[in-house]
């Protein structure tokens, strides 16, 4: 067995956990702090943009050290910090101590998370990096269907103290050894090529040490569209996903709530795993183009359903475009710029996502509060999915553009 898949492995258990305990999990941690009554759900949510931001910034740190460390000591190092920071959170009484027990958290789910795991399949995969990708991000997808269940479990049956103790120990003995045990930083290391050619095989392929410069990507026009592009992409999305309860309770009566609310997810991985497939045949930049389109009709859709058949199946299609675009981000900056700077493009693409993932659920929870319903802040997500796919444009026009390096 090629030891690549092993890694894919490894990195979905990564992702499966970094995303139910972190990610996922800030829904049942806002509600946990504010009912220490030290904090209010405004507040606490604050602390989760923070958290969102800090980890933005770490990627930029985290990006050159894994080009120069195992990656495995990064991975089993943010899992640590995250550790820490889920079990100091229960012991924080002032909002300047919860927004550094945040930012705490922000630094390791970064360093055991999307960013050295895309960097990580991205080294061991060409010809079949989409499948593989599709693979191990559908951890991140599990994470919520599972993991995060079992926190708001803990939360309910025990005082935030041991709750969040408990998920700290989850959080560290669940990533720590299973990477040890099975992730290795590039395929020399267990003296193979990637995606299991042989030496000769592989000479046909790019290496590690192909791709672009940072310094000349940077200066690509297609870089800068797509990363503009996608802090819209992921404001619509991410704020569309925090608010899917409240529109479905807006709508529907309770009994539907928990499963409509199971629809997102399930679609979101089955398009993420559909997607990895289809790529090996499809061109990506027009699949992603797709997608985008995709998601701001679905949204849309979401504003205008009544039903529950009419809200179940936009919802599904919303997931299916949830599932794929976050899997293409880092596959377009692989598939155009090559691996040479791949960690230190990504974390900067990642940064700009970051800044809608942030904002997302504020912006259209403010709508919320200015208008009283949940139908205008979907037309505002769908509005963002639109500008998204204008700026793509820009990628497809600039795709047959190369910046060369000066002189």
């Amino acid at each position: 067995m090629y030891a690549g898949w092993k890694v894919v492995v490894g990195l979905f258990v990564v992702m499966a956990l970094s995303s139910g305990l972190g990610f996922y999990n800030h829904a049942v941690l806002i509600q946990a702090l504010a009912q220490t009554g030290n904090f209010s759900v405004t507040s606490a949510s604050s602390a989760v943009s923070l958290f969102f931001i800090v980890s933005g910034l770490t990627g930029l740190v985290v990006a050159p050290i894994l080009e120069r460390v195992d990656a495995r000591w990064i991975i089993c190092t943010g899992a640590m910090i995250s550790a820490l920071g889920l079990a100091l959170l229960s012991s924080v009484s002032t909002l300047l101590e919860l927004y550094v027990v945040y930012s705490l958290f922000g630094v390791g789910f970064c360093a055991s998370g999307l960013l050295p795991a895309t960097t990580l399949i991205a080294r061991w995969f060409v010809v079949y990096r989409a499948r593989a990708l599709s693979i191990a991000s559908t951890g991140l997808s599990v994470g919520g269907m599972l993991i995060t269940p079992l926190s708001a479990e803990w939360v309910a049956t025990m005082d935030i103290g041991p709750a969040t103790q408990l998920m700290a120990v989850v959080y560290a003995l669940g990533i720590i050894p299973l990477t040890i045990w099975l992730v290795r930083s590039r395929p020399e290391d267990s003296n193979e090529a990637p995606d299991g050619l042989t030496q000769a095989e592989s000479h046909d392929s790019p290496t590690t040490v192909d791709g672009t410069p940072f310094a000349v990507a940077v200066r690509d026009p297609f870089y800068r569209f797509l990363n503009v592009a996608y802090v819209f992409i992921m404001l619509g999305q991410v704020g569309g996903i925090a608010h899917q309860v409240g529109i479905i309770s807006e709508r529907l009566s309770q009994d539907h709530v928990v499963g409509m609310l199971s629809i997102l997810p399930i679609a979101s991985v089955v398009g993420r795993l559909a997607g990895g497939f289809m790529l090996e045949q499809l061109p990506i930049l027009s699949f992603t183009l797709t997608m985008i389109v995709l998601q701001a009709l679905s949204l849309f859709l979401v504003a205008v359903s009544e039903s529950p058949l009419t809200l179940g199946l936009s919802l599904a299609l919303f997931g299916l475009s949830v599932g794929n675009l976050l899997m293409l981000q880092p596959l377009i900056v692989a598939d155009r710029f090559g691996l040479l700077d791949y960690s230190r493009l990504f974390s900067w693409a990642n940064l700009f996502s970051v800044i809608g993932v942030a904002g997302g659920p504020g912006v259209l929870g403010a709508i919320y509060g200015a208008v009283g319903n949940f139908a205008v802040p979907y037309f505002f997500a769908s509005a963002m999915g639109v500008v998204a796919a204008v700026l793509f444009l820009g990628c497809l026009r600039s795709a047959n553009y190369s910046v060369t390096p000066p002189g």
